[in-house]
């Protein structure tokens, strides 16, 4: 159910949240900042939903302005924010246990009153980054199925489609889609991946247990070579990559890392060979899963989690973290420095904080 209601939407407020985490974020023209992530129960389980919130201001977040939930009995999780080239925003989420990629979009994302499309499916099962846009005008939707035994608790598919990194192309501005192509590499469990145009190819860049995997597209995205490892490292976590409109790539990853900490921005100028200027988002502990816009007034915006309070192992004191979704606003110029040399640019920005006593402790 795709909920906008302002009456029923409170039961999803910030006080009734126990967890909160795996972003995204999405800038429109006139400045609005939409963010989205997902909560519900005490972990990654069913009763799991997904939220939009959003900023005029960039400072100042709303409660949830819609949600997606389908009920105790399944779960909507890992939210995706794109706008589209028609300057749409589409509100992306995952749903089980029907196994597929749902979303509902609105024309006017800067209007006063927000008017959404009735929910419609992309693919299956997953779809957790934004989409590619090709020189030839087709729009790529990065949906994957998990390896093999990942199950609902864990946030995996359940369904019978193959497994593997999919690419799901719409050549009518998203009416219809279709399976294009997919990829696999050795040692992949969440795929979590992205697709980069390169003059002569398109790549693909996968999660894995060593990091990040690359693999290769010489015919628009039909067929992909193995994945193989790219060197970029990484502690089995989400990634993001992307070509800014300068044409360097900017990647997001932890660096120098001990667990899922350095979370880290970085820029190439040769097409992914090599990477400079190292700019430290958050050096603390539990900081992962960046999103990124690029928007037109100059700035880079990423948002990713910090402590989401999700329960994994019980020995951790899960009701001391922070539950905390973060934000950072820097120039391309500031990655490069490796250090933020524009005066309005700043980092560690609280989109949402579920644990204000942590807060007020300054940790």
């Amino acid at each position: 159910m795709f909920i906008t209601d302002k009456e029923a939407l409170k039961q999803y407020y910030a006080e009734k949240r126990n967890w909160q985490g795996i972003p995204s974020i999405e800038r429109t023209k006139g400045g609005r900042i939409f963010a989205a992530f997902y909560s519900g129960g005490k972990t990654e389980e069913n009763g799991n939903y997904t939220l939009l919130v959003s900023s005029d201001d960039g400072v100042n977040f709303e409660e949830p302005i819609a949600v997606s939930d389908v009920g105790a009995d399944g779960r909507t999780y890992d939210a995706c924010l794109w706008i589209d080239p028609l300057d749409r925003l589409w509100f992306i989420w995952s749903v089980m246990p029907n196994n597929r990629v749902e979303c509902a979009i609105c024309d006017a994302p800067d209007a006063d009153t927000l008017v959404w499309s009735d929910v419609r499916t992309i693919g299956y099962d997953v779809m957790l980054n934004k989409p590619t846009v090709l020189k030839n005008g087709d729009w790529l939707f990065p949906c994957a199925v998990w390896k093999d035994g990942l199950k609902a608790g864990g946030g995996g598919a359940e369904g019978n489609h193959p497994t593997g990194a999919h690419v799901f192309v719409t050549r009518d501005k998203g009416e219809t889609f279709e399976l294009l192509g997919t990829a696999i590499a050795a040692d992949r469990m969440y795929d979590e991946h992205m697709v980069l145009e390169y003059d002569d190819r398109l790549e693909m860049y996968i999660r894995t247990a060593y990091g990040i995997a690359v693999s290769e597209s010489r015919d628009g995205g039909k067929t992909w070579s193995r994945g193989v490892d790219c060197g970029f490292g990484g502690p089995n976590s989400r990634f993001h990559i992307v070509r800014l409109s300068s044409g360097n790539i900017l990647l997001i990853n932890h660096y120098r890392f001990a667990d899922r900490n350095n979370l880290t921005a970085m820029i190439s100028e040769d097409d992914g060979v090599t990477f400079k200027g190292f700019l430290l988002l958050d050096e603390r502990l539990d900081v992962s899963y960046p999103d990124v816009k690029e928007g037109n007034d100059g700035f880079i915006y990423i948002i990713y989690d910090r402590e989401r309070g999700a329960i994994y192992r019980k020995k951790r004191d899960y009701e001391n973290f922070a539950k905390q979704i973060l934000m950072a606003k820097v120039t391309e110029e500031d990655i490069l420095a490796g250090k933020l040399v524009n005066p309005e640019s700043k980092l560690k920005i609280t989109i949402s904080r579920l644990n204000k006593d942590k807060e007020s402790l300054g940790i």
